[in-house]
């Protein structure tokens, strides 16, 4: 048997993250068994589906990296297999008309609610005989055994039995004969021939009823594990007012997608006390049962901790294409500058996201306008343009712009002058940076470049002579 699963989002929104770890989660357990993963988009409701949403959940799928094997496939382009499943359903007798007004449906709901009962439909038109054919409006139930339980024996949170007569007959097509979600994934988990559904516990009460549904079909049943939800600092739900955007906006604010990935992993998932996996690892150790029963709690500190490693750990030229995006959105073209994966290893101790490291590293691709005001204040004094003329003249003379030789002339004018290594390089980083801050001045020098670095101290003389 192929183990087969299925991410199965509703383009109505963006993929967020709860979508996000349901898909890892679903792929992880397709590569462990060496299994297909299928992407498949549930777009039924005609009202509230748009391509903008689509577009979304397939940009961030391939962002993350969880490529699909089979897919996507849209449900709207198999309304004609639900109608024959439906008919299918009718003709065993599992399923009927129901011909009850809302006005009906809402007065019975009521009642129930007053007496405090659960809302549920009374089965009125469930031995009717009725046969959709007087012009009155209708919809089709499933017609769902009233004795005996249906047990789901989940491989997150264990057995969970809930009686049929706790069931009642849900609709499987509407007024205008379109499908309902609880028909539609029954239909495409077995004709997809899905062996494990894997999915947030918000699903736990559908559960039961697809599974009399497959029954019904003679359909075999796939295994099924439903995820703790994930829940904000505050310990509700976790929402957009907690900062619940799509997963792009995760690449926008600078994390790196294993970054993201690992994270996802761990909230509800565990291997011993280790924190940091490579995809490769988490394919190789994922569980099912080792995810957690209880819900996560959503922690940005600790996903900007885990990406401070991704950046600093990862292959170099792999978190320099990831910053090349980030360079080009300050409006910089990264190809009229040092080569990115020499910034990557310049600037990667000191960044805990791929936005904080292109802001930092602009001043390696253009010029600066101003400078930084506690920085001048601090560091740029007659001395200093004294320094600073001098180093000018060094380094003009320099062929060798590596950053050994360009240190020896740094710490030559230093000891030439009696003057510590601050009061050299400081000045000299204020004047080719705006700022205070950047990697080691050799370093910094040896990226940026033997003609701006003149051009820089230069400019920084003049702002001196302006100042005194």
């Amino acid at each position: 048997m192929t183990i087969t699963t299925r991410f199965a989002p509703s383009p109505t929104g963006y993929l967020h993250i709860g979508g996000a770890r349901t898909a890892l989660f679903s792929w992880l357990y397709a590569r462990k068994h060496g299994g297909d993963f299928i992407l498949r988009i549930e777009d039924t409701d005609l009202e509230r589906s748009t391509q903008e949403s689509v577009n979304a959940i397939l940009e961030g799928m391939t962002w993350l990296g969880l490529e699909y094997d089979k897919g996507p496939f849209y449900q709207t382009h198999h309304f004609d297999r639900y109608k024959e499943i439906i008919q299918q359903l009718l003709a065993q007798g599992d399923a009927y008309y129901c011909c009850c007004s809302k006005e009906e449906l809402e007065a019975v709901r009521n009642e129930q609610m007053a007496h405090k009962e659960k809302p549920r439909y009374n089965g009125k038109c469930r031995d009717k005989g009725y046969k959709g054919d007087d012009g009155r409006d209708y919809v089709v139930r499933f017609k769902n055994p009233q004795d005996g339980a249906v047990t789901i024996n989940d491989r997150v949170k264990g057995e969970i039995v809930v009686a049929n007569k706790e069931l009642d007959d849900l609709v499987i097509a509407r007024t205008d004969g379109s499908p309902t979600y609880n028909l539609t994934v029954v239909v495409d988990d077995m004709d997809m021939k899905v062996t494990h559904v894997i999915r947030g516990d918000d699903h736990i009460n559908n559960t039961p009823r697809q599974m009399n549904i497959l029954k019904a079909l003679g359909a075999p049943l796939p295994l099924y594990a439903h995820l703790p939800m994930i829940l904000g600092p505050d310990g509700a739900r976790l929402s957009k007012r907690h900062g619940a955007v799509s997963v792009m906006q995760f690449r926008d604010d600078g994390y790196l997608p294993e970054a993201l990935l690992n994270y996802l992993v761990r909230l509800g998932w565990s291997h011993g006390d280790q924190e940091v996996f490579s995809v490769d690892e988490m394919v190789e150790y994922f569980e099912l049962e080792n995810v957690n029963v209880s819900a996560s709690t959503f922690n940005t500190k600790k996903l900007l901790w885990l990406n401070h490693q991704y950046i600093m750990n990862s292959d170099p030229a792999h978190v320099a294409r990831h910053l090349s995006w980030h360079i080009g959105q300050l409006g910089i073209d990264p190809s009229e500058g040092p080569a990115l994966v020499e910034v990557v290893k310049a600037q990667r101790e000191r960044s805990q996201t791929l936005v904080e490291m292109a802001r930092a590293s602009a001043f390696f691709y253009r010029d600066f306008d101003e400078y930084d005001e506690k920085a001048v204040k601090k560091n740029f004094n007659a001395e200093a343009g004294e320094v600073l003329a001098a180093l000018h003249d060094r380094f003009a003379e320099t062929d060798d712009w590596q950053k050994e030789a360009l240190h020896q002339v740094i710490v030559d004018l230093a000891e030439a002058k009696a003057l510590g290594m601050g009061k050299v390089a400081q000045p000299l980083r204020v004047a080719v940076t705006g700022t205070a801050v950047s990697p080691a001045i050799d370093v910094t020098l040896a990226l940026l470049g033997k003609g701006k670095t003149l051009s820089r101290i230069r400019k920084a003389i003049e702002m001196i002579k302006s100042l005194n």
